[in-house]
C-alpha cells in the first residue's frame, strides 16, 4: 500500500483544519466522561435501618432500642432488622421498659431495670426502611429499595451497564472499520443522550435497568471511536497530543463535573436529566467533523478521501497535488478488493493472534485495577463527592505524564514503569488502611496515577499496533476486555468477606503480571502506523536485556584464558 503518511505530508502537521479537528474532536469528548462515574452516584447506597410506623405508638425508649446493635468493625444500628414489632408494641403498652445500657454505653442502671434486648425475637424490615439524606436525597437504591434482599441487585445493575458497554464495543468496531468512524460516533452520542432522559421515566429495577444498558453502550463506544477517528486525521506530534493528552483531559473534565452535579442535585431523576445534556449539545456538530480520510483509502474510496484532503488543504493555505493517491498502490494490501475483515480476522495467524491476547488481558487487568480503585473508594472515610472529584482529577497529572512519556520514552518502558509504581501503592495499601486514613487516601490516588498513566500508554500502543484495516475493530475488541474488567469491578468488595485485603491484592497483582507480558509486545516508538495486517510488528520473543556468555574453547589459548570473565551480550532493544 502506498505509504499514506507520505501521501499527505503536504498538509503539514498544525494548520487550520488540523486545529478545527482537534478542538471538536475534544469537546465530543465530554459526553462519554460525564457518564462513567454515573453508575457510582446514581446506585449509590446511603445508610439505612427499618422503618418504624408512627401509628405504633411505641414509647421514646422502645423507638430508640426497636433497632438491634450489630457489631461490624464499630457499634451500629442494624440495616435489615429489627426487633419483633408486636412484641414490642405490647410491651410499650404494658409500661415495661428496655434495658438501654448497651445502646447508650452505661451498666450500672441499665442492667438492673427492662428487657433484656438479646432475649427479643427479629424480624425483616416489613414496612420498608428509611435512607439517611445526608449525602443523597434519593437514588435508584432508595427509589427501589435495592437493599437487605435485594441487594444483590445493586452490583448487578452495574454489571449490566459495562455489559451495554461490551456489546456496544463489539457491534461499533466492526460497523465502525465497514461504514465509517462518523455515523458511528454519533450514533453512540445520540444513544448515550436519549437513554439518559428515559432513565428518568423509568417506573421499576427492571425498565432502569434495560435503559442503563443502553447508557452504557454509548459511553464507551464515543470515546473509543473519538479516539479512533483522531489518531487516523491527525499525524505526527498533533497525533500524539491529541491522543496522550488532550482527548483524555476533556474526559476527566467530564467525570470531574459528575461529582461538582451530583453534589449540586441530590436527586437522581435530576441528574439523569443533566447527564443527558453535553450528548444533546454536541449533536450538532456532525455537519463539521469530517470522515476518517485514512479509513476512505482503506477502502478504496479514493474521490472522496482526495476531495476532504483538498479542502483541508484549502484551509491550511496549501496547495494539494492534482493526484494525491495512486490508485494501483492503493489497492495492494493484504485484504483483497471488496474482502471486509472482521473480529475473527484478530485471531488468524500467529503474528497478530499473540499481540491480540496480550493486549486483551493488558486492557482486562488495567480496568479490573481501575474501577476497583473507584468501587473501593466507597470504604474510606470522608465526603463521598469530594473523595470521587479527587479520584478524577488526579487523572490530568498522571495524563500529562503519560503524554510527556510518550513523546520521550518507548512505550514498553512507560507502561511497565508507571504499572509498577502503581502495583506497589496498592500493596502499600494494607499497612495503612486502618491506621492511617489520609495515608490511605493518598496511597489509593498514587495506585490510580500509576494505572491511569499506564492506561494512557495501552491506548496509543494499542492503536499504533492496530493496522487501519482494521484498527477500530482491534481498539473495541480491547475495549470489550477492558468492560469485562469493569463489571467484574462491582464485586470486588465482595472478597473482602473472606479476607480484608483481598480486593486490594488482587489489583496489585494483576499490575504485576501486566508488567510481565508487555515485555512480549513489539516496540512502537516513532514507527509509522500500520495500515495493513503485513506490516503489524511481530511479537517478541522474551530476551533479558543483557545475557552472559562464556568463553569458547577455541578462544583460550592458556590456563590463564580460562579464568577470564564471561563476555556479556547486551540487547539494545527493550
Amino acid at each position: 500500500m502506498q505509504d499514506y503518511e507520505a501521501s499527505i505530508s503536504f498538509l503539514g502537521t498544525w494548520g487550520r483544519f488540523q486545529m478545527k479537528v482537534f478542538f471538536l474532536l475534544c469537546v465530543t469528548c465530554l459526553p462519554a466522561g460525564y457518564n462513567i462515574l454515573s453508575v457510582i452516584f446514581l446506585l449509590a447506597s446511603p445508610p439505612h435501618q427499618c422503618y418504624i410506623p408512627v401509628h405504633r405508638n411505641l414509647s421514646q425508649d422502645w423507638m430508640q432500642a426497636s433497632i438491634p446493635l450489630q457489631v461490624a468493625g464499630q457499634l451500629e444500628r442494624s440495616s435489615c432488622s429489627r426487633y419483633e414489632l408486636d412484641l414490642v408494641q405490647n410491651l410499650s403498652e404494658l409500661g415495661i421498659r428496655p434495658n438501654l445500657g448497651q445502646i447508650y454505653n452505661y451498666s450500672a442502671l441499665g442492667a438492673s431495670a427492662g428487657v433484656m434486648l438479646s432475649s427479643l425475637k427479629q424480624e425483616e424490615c416489613k414496612d420498608g426502611w428509611i435512607y439517611s439524606t445526608e449525602h443523597y436525597e434519593s437514588t435508584v437504591v432508595t427509589e427501589f429499595n435495592l437493599v437487605c434482599g435485594n441487594r444483590w441487585k445493586q452490583p448487578l445493575t452495574s454489571l449490566i451497564y459495562f455489559l451495554g458497554g461490551l456489546c456496544g464495543c463489539f457491534l461499533s468496531g466492526q460497523i465502525s472499520d465497514r461504514f465509517g468512524r462518523k455515523p458511528v460516533l454519533f450514533g453512540a452520542i445520540a444513544t448515550l443522550s436519549i437513554f439518559s432522559l428515559a432513565l428518568k421515566f423509568a417506573q421499576s429495577w427492571t425498565v432502569f435497568t434495560v435503559l442503563f444498558f443502553m447508557v452504557g453502550m454509548g459511553q464507551l463506544t464515543s470515546y473509543i471511536v473519538l479516539f479512533v477517528l483522531g489518531s487516523e486525521i491527525l499525524v505526527g506530534s498533533s497525533r500524539v497530543l491529541y491522543s496522550s493528552m488532550c482527548l483524555p483531559f476533556m474526559y476527566v473534565f467530564g467525570m470531574m463535573l459528575l461529582p461538582a452535579t451530583a453534589y449540586l442535585v441530590r436527586n437522581w431523576k435530576h441528574l439523569s436529566l443533566l447527564m443527558a445534556m453535553p450528548g444533546l449539545a454536541s449533536l450538532p456538530l456532525w455537519w463539521l467533523i469530517p470522515e476518517s480520510p485514512r479509513w476512505l483509502v482503506s477502502k478504496g474510496r479514493l474521490q472522496e478521501a482526495e476531495l476532504l484532503l483538498k479542502s483541508a488543504a484549502l484551509e491550511n493555505g496549501v496547495e494539494a497535488p492534482p493526484v494525491i493517491f495512486l490508485s494501483a498502490n492503493v489497492q495492494q494490501s493484504d485484504s483483497k478488493k471488496g474482502e471486509t475483515l472482521n473480529f475473527l480476522d484478530l485471531l488468524k495467524t500467529k503474528s497478530i493472534r499473540s499481540v491480540t491476547l496480550i493486549l486483551w488481558f493488558l486492557w482486562l487487568s488495567t480496568n479490573v485495577t481501575y474501577f476497583g480503585l473507584s468501587f473501593n473508594m466507597s470504604t474510606l472515610y470522608g465526603n463521598p463527592f469530594l473523595n470521587y472529584f479527587l479520584l478524577s482529577a488526579v487523572e490530568l497529572p498522571a495524563y500529562t505524564v503519560s503524554s510527556l512519556s510518550a513523546c520521550r520514552l518507548s512505550r514498553r518502558l512507560s507502561f511497565i514503569s508507571f504499572s509498577l509504581l502503581g502495583a506497589l501503592a496498592l500493596f502499600l495499601i494494607q499497612v495503612t488502611l486502618h491506621s492511617h486514613p489520609a495515608l490511605t487516601l493518598f496511597l489509593v490516588l498514587l495506585g490510580k496515577f500509576g494505572v491511569l498513566v499506564g492506561t494512557g500508554i495501552l491506548y496509543m500502543f494499542t492503536g499504533e499496533l492496530s493496522p487501519t484495516v482494521i484498527r477500530n475493530t482491534v481498539m473495541s475488541s480491547c475495549a470489550m476486555l477492558s468492560r469485562v474488567g469493569s463489571s467484574v469491578s462491582p464485586y470486588l468488595l465482595q472478597l473482602a468477606v473472606f479476607y480484608e485485603f483481598l480486593p486490594w491484592m488482587l489489583v496489585g497483582s494483576l499490575s504485576l503480571v501486566s508488567v510481565v507480558l508487555c515485555f512480549f509486545l513489539p516496540e512502537t516508538f516513532r514507527e509509522p502506523l500500520p495500515d495493513t495486517i503485513d506490516q503489524m510488528q511481530a511479537i517478541q520473543r522474551f530476551r533479558w536485556p543483557c545475557a552472559f556468555k562464556p568463553p569458547q574453547k577455541d578462544d583460550m589459548k592458556s590456563a590463564k584464558d580460562q579464568t577470564s570473565l564471561p563476555e556479556i551480550i547486551c540487547s539494545t532493544r527493550f
